[in-house]
């Protein structure tokens, strides 16, 4: 995210938008009035970034905006203007460092005619090779009818589509011990996947592209339950696509952040080591401090380790190949 942005609390009179000040603890992000998170110099620097880079051996990354700035809330032509604020932003770090980091735009996907402008000067004139959307939109689920164009469109454009949890189901409900990230985030997740799934979204736009956080969330390891249930209960699983839902495994990525190596196994014997990417979450608690270092330790390969360190990736962005040590 920027270092600087505008109070659009103030401009815009109503809400609870993101903003940043910077304090003697820090950078707060303050959500309207009040503080939402402390975050370092690494949230909103490209040279901490960098450094931080340099120290774990990530050659390039891949930059997407934080979820809570989405704006989904917002009057969609609000959300329309935060959304091209962060991408200019996100464009110009890329500019100044075009050979450590690729930008992911972000859309307002509460107005489809409005997200799919955007998503087209992303990939026009900022040069971005896909965006970042959220798991649901405003508690609607992908696969309400209104997001067809959307989808339609970013298949066209060839735009990759990163989806990242937020806004998890029963937050209120689970504030405590940090379950909304822990449990809510895996679940969304998996909310996300079924619901495209679902709602034939894979079945109408084949050569849509789109990659999963957090390893996919709950949803490979549940597949089996999933399965079961399109199977038994057609009448209310099947009800807007017949094709049942392990037809799927494969035809989207999924990053491989998951902490445990046997997790990591299973996910591999589900999604496929050609579909999985490296995913750190960078630079949060529940990122992974050393990007890749669980994957080095399991001695997959050569082969399989470039496809899950960068090949994989390269494939899902359709972006050129390139060879790496």
């Amino acid at each position: 995210m920027p270092g600087k942005m505008p109070n659009w609390v103030q401009k815009f009179g109503y809400g609870e938008f993101i903003h940043l000040e910077h304090r003697e603890c820090g950078a707060c992000m303050m959500k309207g009035d009040r503080v939402f998170r402390v975050v370092g110099d690494n949230c909103y620097e490209a040279t901490a970034r960098l450094e931080e880079m340099d120290e774990t051996g990530v050659s390039i990354q891949a930059l997407s905006t934080i979820p809570v700035l989405f704006n989904y809330w917002a009057k969609p032509s609000d959300g329309h203007e935060t959304s091209r604020f962060f991408n200019d932003h996100i464009a110009e770090v890329v500019a100044a460092h075009p050979r450590r980091f690729i930008g992911l735009g972000t859309v307002p996907l509460q107005d489809a005619d409005l997200a799919i402008r955007e998503m087209e000067r992303c990939l026009g004139e900022l040069g971005m090779p896909g965006i970042e959307i959220g798991t649901n939109v405003n508690g609607e689920n992908l696969s309400e009818k209104k997001f067809l164009p959307f989808f339609e469109a970013a298949e066209k454009l060839g735009c990759a589509l990163f989806v990242h949890p937020w806004e998890m189901m029963g937050e209120k409900q689970t504030e405590r011990y940090w379950l909304p990230w822990l449990v809510g985030m895996p679940a969304e997740t998996s909310r996300a996947i079924c619901s495209m799934i679902f709602g034939g979204i894979f079945e109408k736009f084949p050569e849509l592209r789109v990659a999963f956080a957090h390893g996919g969330g709950s949803f490979p390891y549940t597949i089996g339950r999933i399965g079961h249930g399109f199977e038994v209960r057609p009448d209310l699983v099947a009800t807007d696509n017949p094709v049942h839902p392990k037809s799927y495994l494969g035809r989207f990525w999924v990053d491989g952040l998951v902490h445990d190596r046997k997790a990591f196994r299973y996910l591999m014997d589900v999604i496929g080591e050609d579909s999985i990417c490296l995913g750190s979450d960078y630079p949060f608690p529940l990122g992974e401090a050393v990007p890749g270092k669980l994957i080095a330790k399991m001695k997959l390969g050569k082969k399989s380790e470039k496809k899950i360190f960068y090949r994989n990736a390269l494939r899902w962005l359709n972006l050129p190949e390139i060879e790496m040590d």
